[in-house]
C-alpha cells in the first residue's frame, strides 16, 4: 500500500520528474505529480508524491523544511479533499460585494 504525501511551497521551475528524483533520495517513489493550472499549464506551487508505507516517514523527515530548487518545501501526509463551498466568480463585473466607492 502506498501513502500519498503533500508537498507544498514548490518553486515554479520544479517539475514532476525533478520532484520524483528528489524524493527517490529518501527511498522508492511510486509517483510524483506537480499540480498545474488548467488554463495556463503553470505550476500551482504544490504537488503529491506516492511512496510505500514504510518509506513515508523517511521522506517526510528528509524533506520537510528542506530546500528544493531554492524554496523551503513543506511535506506532510496528504489529507483527503473535503467538500468546499463553491468559489465566488469575481470576473463577471457588477457590484458583488467587492470594491465600492464612497457615495459622499
Amino acid at each position: 500500500m502506498a501513502k500519498k504525501l503533500y508537498v507544498g511551497n514548490l518553486a515554479w521551475a520544479t517539475t514532476s520528474d525533478s520532484l520524483k528524483a528528489a524524493f527517490e533520495q529518501a527511498g522508492p517513489v511510486e509517483s510524483a505529480t506537480v499540480m498545474t493550472d488548467k488554463m495556463s499549464g503553470r505550476s500551482r506551487g504544490f504537488g503529491f508524491v506516492e511512496v510505500p508505507d514504510d518509506a513515508a516517514d523517511a521522506a517526510i523527515n528528509m524533506w520537510n523544511g528542506k530546500d528544493l530548487d531554492g524554496r523551503a518545501i513543506v511535506v506532510n501526509e496528504a489529507r483527503p479533499m473535503t467538500d468546499r463551498p463553491p468559489r465566488r466568480d469575481f470576473d463577471r463585473g457588477g457590484d458583488r460585494g467587492g470594491f465600492r466607492r464612497n457615495s459622499y
